[in-house]
């Protein structure tokens, strides 16, 4: 007699495990602690095999009665239900080994591997947590252009486009790096160009009158705080490198006599080793840090452990802490006002500026010259800016 949901729910334990059939080899155990759980008897080249279905109420009378028909149709194919499930089983344990993050993971270990930065690595690691678990387990060729396009778009409606851009840009890589290692035929975040919202151009703020400039620069020099924050808020107009590659200055870099910060490729923007000529101030600046940090690895460490530097927007808040928003100035602005301050005064080599700002130039010959040839004059520089800036901040201007 077939079985009903009433039948099964009035099945009560016994001492030993019992069966309640139900149709064409279906019956469920009844197990001494309580479980219920549903098996398929079939035969096979004359052999009687059991097939495990699942629990029940986790799978109801209306799904292992399907379960049953699918195995009877296997059957009828000559093909084992038992083998078709380890098959299944498998194949799903090759889906989750080649899911996004596994293969993201598996791309960041090569580009390791390859020298790429580890604040390059710590971004798209976070940009792997920003999809989310649940997209990070799914099996890369099952995910399709919408099923991106939704987890995108959750940043996206938060304002936060270029978040979104870059996620798009960081999949792509991921889904082509899978199809290079033959674990999927396509990209489909490709199909996603045009689809999200442009972010709009972004330009740091930043002072470039040498009036109000003179000003900024008296605001740092009362500026008090943490010994690591002022006398790197001191040094960035004098250097103007980006922000990320003054807070991560090491002591290893410096060398005093011959007043040069060198910064390996692995920690510049366009990948280039750059070196920075230091004026008598800049190294003044540094000698009074090497007193407090000289023994650590960085020249600037965060006041919570020295074996990190200081944080992100350390020097940004200091600027909001002087007065001023980021409409007004930033911290990559010190870059924007040293660049239009050496221009308009017209006493230097328009290449020597940029090189002094680590823009790459095209072309292997020229970018080659460039390092060498404006040398001398980078240095000269170097001086020349640091004297103008104490004039400026004692209210000069020339």
């Amino acid at each position: 007699m077939a079985l009903t949901d009433t039948a099964i729910r009035n099945c009560k334990p016994k001492e030993k495990p019992y069966k309640v059939t139900d149709s064409q080899g279906l019956y469920l155990l009844v197990n001494p602690g309580g479980s219920k759980l549903w098996r398929v008897r079939y035969r096979r080249n004359g052999v009687e095999r059991k097939l495990a279905i699942g629990p029940y109420p986790q799978f109801t009378l209306a799904e292992a009665r399907s379960a049953r028909d699918e195995a009877r149709r296997l059957l009828a194919h000559d093909i084992d239900p038992n083998a078709a499930k380890r098959q299944a089983r498998i194949e799903a344990s090759m889906r989750a080994e080649n899911s996004f993050a596994k293969v993201a993971e598996e791309l960041l270990a090569k580009r390791e591997k390859e020298g790429v930065s580890p604040r390059t690595l710590e971004k798209y690691r976070w940009l792997i947590k920003l999809l989310g678990n649940e997209f990070g387990r799914r099996p890369i060729t099952e995910i399709s252009p919408a099923e991106l396009l939704h987890e995108i778009r959750r940043h996206e409606r938060r304002g936060r486009y270029e978040t979104a851009k870059r996620l798009r840009s960081f999949a792509s890589r991921v889904f082509r790096y899978a199809a290079a290692t033959a674990r999927a035929d396509r990209d489909p975040a490709q199909l996603l160009i045009g689809a999200l919202i442009q972010p709009r151009a972004k330009h740091f703020a930043a002072i470039t009158d040498p009036v109000a400039f003179g000003g900024l620069l008296r605001a740092i020099e009362d500026y008090e705080g943490d010994p690591a924050v002022m006398h790197a808020v001191k040094l960035t107009p004098h250097v103007f490198q980006r922000p990320g590659e003054l807070r991560h200055m090491e002591w290893a870099e410096i060398n005093f006599e011959k007043k040069i910060w060198t910064l390996p490729a692995e920690k510049m923007k366009m990948r280039q080793p750059h070196a920075v000529p230091l004026s008598r101030q800049s190294l003044g600046i540094l000698e009074s840090m090497r007193g407090l940090t000289g023994k650590g690895k960085y020249v600037f460490p965060s006041v919570r452990t020295r074996a990190r530097p200081i944080s992100e927007n350390t020097v940004a808040a200091a600027l909001r802490r002087m007065g001023y928003t980021k409409e007004q100035m930033t911290a990559h602005g010190f870059r924007t006002s040293a660049s239009s301050l050496l221009n308009e005064c017209g006493k230097w080599n328009p290449d020597a500026i940029e090189r002094a700002l680590a823009h790459t130039v095209s072309g292997e010959i020229r970018r080659k010259y460039n390092q060498s040839a404006y040398w001398a004059e980078r240095v000269e520089m170097a001086q020349w800016w640091s004297d103008y800036l104490d004039e400026l901040r004692d209210g000069g201007n020339r």
